[in-house]
């Protein structure tokens, strides 16, 4: 089971970092860890057409992180009152995403919490939101929270496709539960739409192949939720499709809260987020909760 021990949390004041703040409150209260709470200043200059001068940025900008200090002291206090939790108040200047994979890296943060969207909504649309440029430099796991956080997550779904991360996506959907369903999804991808469309041709019977894919992934699937149950029952979930359109008429079929994945499992690269992989695509397109892991951030 994975140790949480230091959550860092993105907040721009925007309502859907507020879900993220109260989310990771949760999972800092739930796992007994400290919470930093980091709001990341973006210096003037990094804005297009402004003509300010280097001693009006630097003035203007420190100010700004002065009060904006001031506003998350503010929301830590607030937390640290009503649950009882450690809580740091932080704030930085920069671009938001490289800031906050520096500074999780700098405490060695467990996990980092982002909404789903923040405040600069029209620049998302033509420079790709914070939560999407996070997923491509954080090294330890990544929460998007896109669901109000006002009670625990009640189904979780954990998605794997058998590669080396899996077992740890399996580990972070049990510890983030906390005592609610879980369940394992693999998907018999794009190998058996293939089989299928060629024995559509040649009409051969695939019934047995298809049988033997099926038998096999459940047996892969029980291998891999043993050693990692530790007394929660997990179920478990083998369907034939296109990966992502799966999972998320899963995350709808099932109601579910939370769904977790590697972010770069088997077919993973610099290829995948050029043309889209199994994880952005879910991250995009989920409804629920999405936590993202990878190999190297276990």
């Amino acid at each position: 089971m994975p140790s949480i021990s230091c959550i860092v949390v993105a907040t721009d004041f925007s309502e859907f970092s507020e879900r993220a703040v109260q989310r990771a409150a949760r999972i800092a209260n739930q796992h007994n860890a400290e919470l930093h709470v980091l709001h990341v200043v973006r210096p003037l200059d990094l804005y297009p057409s402004l003509t300010l001068t280097p001693d009006e940025f630097g003035h203007s900008d420190q100010e700004l992180q002065q009060a904006e200090q001031t506003r998350v002291e503010a929301v830590a206090a607030s937390l640290s009152t009503q649950l009882g939790i450690r809580v740091r108040a932080v704030t930085r200047l920069g671009r938001a995403h490289t800031e906050i994979a520096a500074y999780a890296q700098a405490v060695a943060a467990d996990l980092v919490v982002a909404g789903s969207r923040g405040e600069s909504t029209l620049l998302d649309l033509f420079l790709g939101s914070t939560a999407s440029r996070l997923l491509r430099v954080a090294t330890c796991p990544v929460l998007i929270v896109k669901k109000p956080a006002d009670e625990p997550y009640r189904k979780v779904l954990a998605a794997v496709d058998f590669s080396p991360v899996s077992a740890a996506v399996v580990s972070h959907a049990i510890s983030l539960a906390d005592g609610a369903r879980v369940d394992a999804l693999h998907v018999l991808g794009s190998e058996v739409e293939q089989r299928l469309r060629k024995a559509k041709f040649v009409r051969v019977d695939i019934a047995d192949w298809l049988t033997r894919q099926r038998t096999e992934a459940e047996q892969q699937l029980d291998a891999l939720l043993t050693p990692a149950e530790q007394g929660a029952a997990v179920g478990r979930l083998v369907q034939p499709g296109f990966p992502p359109a799966v999972i998320c008429q899963s995350i709808e079929a099932m109601g579910v809260d939370l769904v977790v994945l590697g972010r770069h499992g088997y077919g993973g690269g610099l290829q995948d987020w050029l043309l889209g992989s199994v994880s952005k695509d879910v991250a995009h397109a989920a409804a629920c909760d999405v936590l993202l892991i990878s190999l190297g951030g276990q």
